[in-house]
């Protein structure tokens, strides 16, 4: 019986993500990380700060997927609306979390935990907190729905925090190999060898250096004897067809 893929999908929450004023740091690393403990980031979304959408989409990928991650619209201001969209996502109402409470309490000198501060404090019902060591105001999980901050380091210190939570299944192996040869020169033998290895993923990426053209190609699997196979049959076809590649790894 194959082993079963464990799955993730990314929210990116946040209209100053779509309008280009904030360049996304977030998903590199998720992605990274994941797929280091045998999660596969199959999805990302960059979703706007509107309610309707955060709730659809949210109800749409949850059950799609084991994991969904959101990152971003929890801080103090109108526009952070990500907690109660989750909560009526759920079904859940909103409601002041006291553990949340009780931290900001402790961080914020007295008289300073203002109203709007004290948004960060709310949670959907029965939520479990997502520690921040950075700045305090916790993010939170319901379910399969881990949500953080968009902030880079806070939200990455969030996700240290939760790793042993996360079960996940073979980390998915890869090598690279680069070629000083224009992609249309291999695609018919590399679809061909793809045919041949169906459980190894394989991408081709050209580029252009200084007006040289060359490839990128990328072999992905689960298991090191599949992708070792694979490779070994890529350089023979690099070789048959008079070119030189160079491996980021020894594809022996």
């Amino acid at each position: 019986m194959a082993e079963k893929t464990v799955t993730a999908c990314l929210l990116i929450i946040g209209n100053e993500i779509l309008s280009g004023r904030t360049q996304d740091a977030n998903l590199a690393f998720l992605g990274t990380r994941l797929n280091d403990i045998g999660i596969r980031l199959m999805e990302a979304r960059v979703i706007p700060d509107v309610e309707a959408t955060i709730v659809a989409t949210l109800n749409e990928v949850r059950v799609r997927f084991d994991y969904v991650f959101t990152t971003g619209g929890i801080g103090p201001t109108h526009d952070d609306i990500t907690a109660s969209c989750v909560a009526k996502a759920f079904g859940l109402p909103l409601t002041l979390h006291p553990e949340a409470h009780a931290r900001l309490l402790a961080h914020y000198p007295k008289g300073d935990l203002n109203e709007s501060r004290l948004r960060m404090a709310h949670t959907p019902e029965g939520a479990t907190l997502i520690d921040n060591p950075v700045s305090t105001a916790p993010g939170f999980q319901v379910e399969n729905v881990f949500v953080m901050a968009g902030i880079p380091a806070i939200m990455q210190a969030m996700f240290d925090g939760i790793v042993h939570r996360l079960v996940g299944g073979k980390p998915l192996l890869s090598r690279s190999l680069t070629l000083a040869m224009p992609e249309g020169r291999i695609a018919k033998d590399l679809g061909a060898l793809q045919e041949a290895y169906p459980d190894v993923e394989m991408g081709s990426y050209p580029f252009n250096r200084q007006g040289n053209f060359g490839t990128r190609l990328v072999l992905r699997a689960t298991d090191p004897a599949r992708l070792s196979a694979a490779a070994k049959g890529l350089d023979r076809i690099v070789v048959a067809l008079g070119g030189q590649g160079q491996w980021d790894q020894d594809p022996a």
